[in-house]
């Protein structure tokens, strides 16, 4: 290759390598960003069929309260973020009733009343089994488990009481509106991506980053550009990868091996854990659920069902499409993501026909099933971070440099309190890449 050596070398072109990128665009330094997949995004990937009015999003989805930085991203390429508010529907005793109870609110007024961050961390789980005696109840009590396992993909069991009562907390994400980007994150990839200044950043797909070497102010890789063999130097580098591939076995596929070992991070590295999610889009001959019971379920934006294999399903509302997204996240999901597409695909259709009144499947003339499982996925093992008992630092920790040769970025890594998210991954990969820019131009 024509420039072996480079001033940066970002590995990841998911959303926080692409925005370590745009943000290093300032500063004049040569980047090569290196990515095993065939597309940017990472986990944010969206597929638009050409009959379709809404986008199909395998990964992120949805935006969670007024972000900025993702608002500008969308009127830079023209979109807007679309309000996705709308009517919840819960089955209740084989019923559909439309969900109007406060039970949310409950719950955040009895990780207050128990001063839960004054005391030593423990379990979520524990904390449930104890709150009856902060006043909450025990229907409040099971939608803050099956929220728990659905919102942030997390087994209770392990998930830090903490880290639930900040995100839950009054006056945080989960009181913020919710919206999706018009297009999908397409819309936002496309800004970020579509900025690079390709004078100095070279993007280079289909590479398989197998280790880095490194020492203070070195870097060396060694890859497979298409299955042949890639090495390239530079004076730091930026590492994007997911979670779960950083702490993935040696020798399992699409791990990386660092040469030192990355020691320091050990601790961190056990004290988050990557949430395993199923998310299945099904698409339809009508959007038959708008017809049904009269019309009643026209504005629906989501339905729950506690007791089915996948818990929710939600509509592409505000655009109008004949679309139904399947989700189940946490320790149920791992277990339905050893199961091949049609036994998932079997399974959230049962649990449709629960829904709706136990209607055979046939009825909603499927024509089409959307999936990519990302706990199988080499590239990501996981779907996004929570932290666990004990571990308050371990986001900080992880995003530590390592002799100002080594920077990290990545949702796990933000400590600005959209970890798990989009803004988390857009956040940490401007920070990282103001790290480098600070390190490189200072010497």
């Amino acid at each position: 290759m024509a420039n072996a050596s480079w001033d940066v070398v970002i590995i990841g072109a998911g959303v926080s390598g692409i925005a370590a990128a745009s943000e290093l665009r300032k500063s004049g330094l040569s980047v090569l960003i290196l990515e095993a997949r065939d597309h940017v995004g990472g986990r944010a990937w969206t597929r638009h069929e050409p009959d379709l009015s809404a986008p199909i999003e395998l990964g992120a989805e949805f935006i969670h309260g007024r972000v900025p930085e993702t608002f500008e991203l969308l009127r830079e390429v023209g979109k807007a973020a679309l309000d996705t508010s709308g009517a919840h529907w819960r089955l209740r005793d084989g019923k559909l009733v439309q969900n109007t109870e406060d039970l949310f609110g409950s719950i955040q007024v009895a990780l207050e009343r128990s001063n839960v961050l004054k005391q030593p961390d423990i379990s979520f789980d524990t904390w449930l089994s104890r709150s009856g005696e902060y006043g909450l109840s025990p229907e409040a009590a099971a939608m803050a488990r099956a929220f728990v396992e659905g919102f942030d993909a997390a087994d209770p069991a392990r998930v830090s009481a903490h880290f639930i009562a900040k995100e839950w907390g009054s006056g945080g994400m989960l009181d913020s509106p919710q919206f999706r980007p018009l297009g999908g994150y397409s819309s936002v990839l496309a800004a970020l991506a579509g900025a690079l200044d390709r004078e100095n950043i070279r993007l280079q797909l289909q590479t398989v980053v197998r280790e880095v070497r490194w020492r203070r102010g070195s870097v060396e890789i060694d890859a497979a550009f298409l299955d042949q063999p890639f090495s390239v130097q530079a004076t730091c580098a930026i590492v994007t990868l997911p979670l779960g591939v950083l702490q993935a076995p040696d020798g399992a596929s699409g791990t990386v091996r660092f040469v030192p070992a990355l020691d320091t991070k050990r601790e961190a590295l056990q004290q988050l854990v990557f949430g395993p999610v199923l998310k299945l889009s099904l698409r339809f001959r009508t959007a038959f659920w708008e017809k049904l019971d009269g019309g009643r379920y026209e504005d629906a934006a989501f339905f729950h069902s506690a007791a089915t294999a996948f818990p929710t399903f939600w509509t592409a509302l505000p655009l109008r499409a004949p679309l139904l997204t399947a989700w189940i996240a946490g320790p149920k999901a791992a277990r339905l993501s050893m199961y091949e597409m049609p036994e998932i695909v079997r399974q959230a259709l049962d649990s449709l026909s629960t829904v709706f009144g136990g209607r055979p499947p046939s009825e909603f003339e499927l024509e089409a099933a959307y999936l990519h499982n990302w706990q199988t996925d080499p590239f990501s093992r996981g779907a996004y971070s929570y932290i666990a008992v004990g571990g308050g630092d371990a986001r900080r920790t992880l995003a530590e440099p390592l002799e100002g040769t080594l920077f990290f970025a990545g949702e796990a890594t933000d400590t600005e309190g959209e970890a798990a998210t989009v803004t988390g991954a857009l956040q940490s990969g401007a920070r990282a890449a103001r790290e480098v820019a600070e390190r490189l131009t200072r010497d």
